[in-house]
């Protein structure tokens, strides 16, 4: 049987990486879903891959407005949603002394206040429907620590971390599950960028981060989008229902708590 038959979801910053592999994850557990993203090419060329059972949907979570009209084109195809996935970020990475307020900003208005809002406009359609549902967020390990070069996104994963326990609290009155899922390094596109900062503040050869990152993971090796589609399944589906605020680390044993 199909974990998630029958539901819809959204799922921010969709069009590639975790998000993307999320979408056909869900797909592949009965769900339809509607891909957002700020670049609605790329979401409508996943959308058609995943065929008949996706959506693709223009959303800047760092807009209201968008996200207020992406909400909307879901609901218009759907009729409802019943899993919100809170994934759109970006990584930024600096020394204390040369992080600047735009920097700052622009990381806690995505990563941040992004997911607040998202949360919040999904969450007032889930009250008004009365048929509860599922909101996971996306933390991460580097919101259970501090890292020398990384303080602006740490600090806003923290934020989803403790976001993620007050809203969960709020909204579980409603029926509506609030959890979070707190991958470590996890292989793809986007560790090039990430690669580049460290190159650039570590004097270090292109890769030889990403290599130094990987060979410390407990588990022997980088985690890859797959390796979190099974809790974010398990969050998403009825088995999740007596969990409240919670953030799960799936990072190969890179943070025990």
């Amino acid at each position: 049987m199909k974990r998630l038959a029958g539901k819809s979801a959204l799922i921010t910053g969709g069009a590639r990486g975790i998000g993307r592999v999320f979408a056909e994850a869900y797909v592949r557990e009965g769900a339809r879903v509607a891909i957002a993203d700020i670049d609605i090419e790329q979401a409508q060329a996943a959308a058609m891959e995943l065929g008949d059972a996706a959506i693709a949907v223009e959303m800047d979570v760092s807009q209201q407005s968008s996200i207020d009209r992406a909400i909307s084109e879901t609901l218009a195809a759907f009729g409802g949603i019943d899993i919100l996935i809170n994934n759109a970020a970006i990584f930024t990475a600096a020394p204390i002394t040369e992080i600047t307020r735009e920097e700052f900003a622009r990381a806690f208005d995505i990563n941040v206040s992004g997911t607040l809002f998202t949360l919040q406009a999904v969450a007032r359609h889930m009250i008004e429907r009365s048929e509860g549902g599922k909101i996971i967020n996306m933390a991460s390990q580097a919101g259970r620590r501090g890292e020398p070069l990384v303080a602006v996104y740490c600090a806003s994963k923290a934020a989803i971390i403790s976001l993620t326990q007050s809203a969960g609290l709020n909204l579980i009155q409603h029926g509506i599950n609030v959890n979070a899922i707190s991958p470590g390094v996890v292989d793809g596109e986007h560790w090039d960028g990430v690669d580049a900062f460290f190159a650039k503040y570590e004097n270090k050869a292109k890769g030889q981060k990403k290599k130094e990152v990987g060979d410390a993971v407990p588990f022997g090796r980088m985690g890859n989008p797959e390796d979190l589609c099974g809790m974010a399944v398990f969050l998403a589906s009825d088995d999740a229902n007596y969990v409240v605020g919670q953030t799960y680390n799936v990072d190969g044993g890179q943070w025990l708590s």
